[in-house]
């Protein structure tokens, strides 16, 4: 992967405040992209922003608000002419408890964020991009292992990010004719804040590195790595995947 392929393309990303999306927007910006930031947190996309230099926007945007998203893309569009890749990144995780145990609230809120808002981002960013002279560009959504397996005590996010492969393959499907392609990365848990901020993270991160064929977790940048080949322009075959990227646990 070569760092010019991304070189003047225009690319709007959620959830880059923290975690994938923050790394993500530094290797972007070095690679010379232009770059629309979005989080639900203001202050820590601002101060995102504030990190990088090239040409970049910086804004506020909650992807469980359909308004929220079209400002996003709109204002890609209105700064930059086109949107030629979209990485809908934003998510939350689980407390883990037995299916059981879920409340309503919580799948809801797992629904709200983790499906809806990856909805939300292929719809729109879609008709930028097929509407756009000359058409086309890259969806990349941001699922999980939990996408695309079972998830013992995770069962709200398993279901929403299982939705996110669905919707990744559906996409995938209507759309290639018109020149997008949307793919997704399943990744295994990765110390980011969506999943240090759990209590129990130190004890559960020690059985979670034993149980894995190469006896450790990933590192966030080499999540980041798999990421930016997936959004490559050069990577312009693969389209409808859901690409795991997990130290070998889908293969047990």
């Amino acid at each position: 992967m070569q760092a010019d392929h991304f070189a003047g393309q225009v690319i709007a990303i959620t959830g880059a405040g923290s975690g994938f999306g923050k790394l993500l927007a530094h290797r972007l910006a070095a690679a010379g992209a232009r770059l629309v930031l979005s989080d639900v947190n203001s202050d820590a996309v601002r101060q995102v922003g504030q990190e990088l230099s090239g040409d970049h926007q910086v804004l506020s945007c909650d992807v469980t608000r359909e308004g929220d998203v079209v400002g996003m893309i709109a204002a890609a569009a209105a700064e930059y002419g086109r949107l030629d890749i979209l990485v809908n990144n934003a998510g939350l995780g689980s407390p883990p408890k037995l299916l059981t145990e879920v409340t309503e609230e919580e799948l809801d809120l797992n629904y709200n964020v983790n499906t809806k808002g990856v909805f939300f981002g292929i719809k729109h960013g879609i008709k930028q991009m097929i509407g756009q002279d000359p058409k086309g560009g890259i969806i990349l959504n941001v699922s999980s292992m939990a996408g695309i397996g079972g998830a013992p005590l995770l069962g709200a996010y398993a279901a929403a990010k299982h939705g996110v492969v669905g919707l990744t393959k559906t996409a995938a499907c209507e759309f290639a004719r018109h020149g997008v392609r949307v793919n997704a990365i399943c990744p295994y848990f990765s110390p980011t804040p969506l999943v240090t901020q759990d209590e129990d993270f130190a004890a559960r991160i020690k059985g979670m590195a034993a149980n894995s064929p190469m006896a450790r977790m990933g590192d966030p940048e080499e999540i980041v790595t798999v990421m930016l080949m997936l959004m490559s322009p050069a990577n312009s075959f693969m389209n409808g995947q859901a690409i795991a990227v997990d130290g070998g646990m889908s293969a047990i």
